[in-house]
């Protein structure tokens, strides 16, 4: 079943968050360098204008009054910059009496003119002239020593040329501004795709892996942190595909392992039912082998809820101290009489000193049971179980060898682990060498496994010497 899960919340978010306060960050942007573009531009006109202007201001405020009107027509005559600033000599009145461009009259329209007049000294004004041109205007009055005015000079100056100029300047700038948000959103959608795309992935595959799918994988296109954790993803699948087969052959076998003594037992009561009475010999067999089988299933129950109570952190252990050799000796004695019907010599050599650790003793027997258990199912007729206990640093070390099948190079790291099987042919749950790895660890020893395929294994435990026997009889752990 394909799903899809969309995150359009994430470009959305985006947008709003980053795109939009982007967009009005460089919308503000280009405002304020409009306005000083603007400013920039206008003010420069001014000052130019006005360098202009002074060159006419200064030495007709300084000419005497018969000689002003020929002054000021020498300097409108002779004035170089005449397509560039429009210059005009007003007389007392304000009537033009001389122009840059030619002489002229009165213009109606000087507010630049009347706002000296009511300054008293200098007026602008912006706006547009008679015929419809925009164009920046200033008077400056002419005084004699009494203060009386005699004269003025008014420049004007057509804004066509630096608007137009503003106006391109502002147009690159608009042009600037929405190539940075164009290469803004293509990246954000760029970036945002290659996170979203393989975010879907890992939803769609992690929804196909919690409906038991475990064999969907993400498809990894990058080595950053989008795909380590794809990787992690596709690990975890692989685990937990691993787990599941695990789980399943636990099944599988314990299905087979409760199977086989409970037909046993149906089969030989009913034998030994139909039996009382008749044959006394068929009967006692019977009940001998119900008896067998109902031990074994005993074993299995007893591991089984052992490894729950593992699982749980609920394994009850009395601890005292007790005497390796015999507890060693005990469990190997079990197996003594099994492995002599299957052609296998069980050879114990304990210890010549006395070794005690500290621990639970029924656990630590359940240990070297499970140990010698596994060495004798792995083994063949003709071969060997070796056990043998010795001191080394402080520890007990106890090695159990065997001539078996061995393990394979791969599967040696994992037989500790719970439900795992390296050989699927022998009898058994899987779990009884998890358990007794925890049980070890629950003493601060050390379950060690080494094998060679073909040849045989040697598991070793290793339990600290108790140098005193602590205080306190049990601990529940």
């Amino acid at each position: 079943m394909e799903i899809e899960i969309r995150f359009k919340s994430v470009a959305w978010r985006w947008i709003l968050n980053v795109f939009l306060v982007m967009f009005l960050i460089i919308l503000a942007l280009e405002v304020v360098f409009c306005l000083f573009v603007r400013s920039y531009y206008l003010s420069n006109v001014q000052t130019v204008s006005e360098e202009y202007a002074q060159s006419f201001i200064a030495p007709l405020s300084n000419c005497r009054p018969e000689n002003y009107q020929s002054t000021a027509k020498d300097y409108c005559e002779n004035f170089r910059d005449k397509g560039k600033i429009e210059i005009q000599v007003l007389d007392s009145l304000g009537n033009i009496m001389f122009s840059t461009t030619g002489f002229g009259q009165h213009d109606p329209t000087m507010p630049d003119y009347d706002k000296a007049l009511s300054n008293g000294d200098i007026g602008s004004w912006t706006g547009n002239n008679s015929v419809g041109e925009r164009v920046l205007c200033q008077t400056t009055l002419l005084k004699n020593e009494s203060g009386s005015i005699f004269g003025a000079v008014r420049w004007t100056v057509s804004l066509e040329p630096v608007n137009k100029h503003i106006l391109w300047v502002c147009i690159i700038a608009v042009i600037v501004g929405v190539a940075i948000l164009t290469i803004t959103a293509i990246s954000g959608m760029y970036f945002i795709t290659s996170i979203v795309k393989p975010i879907r992935d890992v939803s769609n595959v992690s929804r196909k892996i919690a409906m038991g799918d475990f064999n969907s994988r993400i498809e990894i296109q990058s080595n950053n942190e989008i795909g380590e954790l794809c990787d992690s993803i596709n690990y975890m699948a692989s685990e937990l595909q691993q787990a599941e087969n695990m789980k399943n052959d636990f099944i599988s076998s314990v299905s087979h392992e409760l199977r086989t003594p409970l037909t046993a037992i149906r089969g030989w009561a009913e034998t030994a039912k139909l039996s009382i009475g008749y044959d006394e010999e068929t009967v006692n067999k019977g009940l001998d082998v119900v008896l067998k089988e109902s031990e074994r299933l005993h074993s299995l129950v007893e591991e089984l809820l052992d490894f729950s109570r593992m699982q749980s952190g609920r394994i009850s252990m009395s601890f005292a101290g007790f005497p390796v050799n015999d507890v060693l000796g005990e469990a190997a004695d079990m197996y003594r009489e099994l492995a002599k019907k299957q052609g296998v010599e069980l050879v114990y050599m304990p210890a010549r000193e006395e070794m005690r650790c500290y621990g639970d003793v029924n656990r630590i027997k359940q240990v070297f049971i499970n140990v010698i258990d596994n060495a004798l199912k792995y083994n063949q007729p003709g071969g060997q179980i070796l056990i043998q206990p010795r001191t080394e640093d402080g520890c007990v070390m106890i090695s159990i060898s065997d001539t078996g099948v061995g393990i394979a190079e791969k599967d040696l790291d994992r037989v500790k682990e719970k439900f795992y099987k390296a050989n699927k042919q022998v009898r058994g749950s899987g779990i009884g060498l998890a358990v007794a790895d925890e049980i070890i660890k629950q003493h601060n020893g050390l379950l060690l496994v080494d094998s060679t395929e073909g040849v045989g294994t040697t598991v070793t435990v290793v339990l600290p010497l108790a140098e005193e026997e602590p205080k306190g009889d049990s601990d529940e752990l």
